[in-house]
């Protein structure tokens, strides 16, 4: 499976109808794009952990989108429902991280106990 991560922080001057635009964009592209397997949308959760003092204030937001396999999200990224959602994006947020992961169960952590520095 491929999971497509998505952190985002929206402008601050985002207008309640920029938001909109911007969810209905991302609806249709799950909509339309037969590729996508799940969807998660999750808030940042601040609750005092050390950690969150040392972490850039980068992301409200995080959108994970699976695909089967490779395939699956290059025809995401390719579909014209996914270009909309793209120039959505750039438009209303301050930061964005977007990184693609294979994912598999506790065996992916073999690699990194044997020091393989990339999967």
């Amino acid at each position: 499976m491929i999971s497509h991560l998505v952190l985002m922080k929206p402008r601050p001057d985002l207008t309640a109808a920029e938001r909109q635009t911007l969810v209905a964009a991302f609806e249709r592209a799950i909509r339309e794009i037969a590729s996508v397997r799940n969807v998660r949308i999750g808030t940042r959760v601040r609750h005092g952990a050390g950690y969150e003092a040392r972490m850039p204030d980068a992301a409200d937001y995080i959108a994970m989108i699976d695909f089967d396999d490779l395939e699956g999200l290059q025809t995401y990224l390719r579909h014209s429902a996914h270009e909309e959602l793209g120039a959505r994006f750039h438009e209303s947020l301050s930061s964005a991280l977007v990184y693609d992961f294979e994912v598999g169960g506790m065996e992916v952590l073999a690699g990194l106990a044997q020091g393989e520095s990339e999967p």
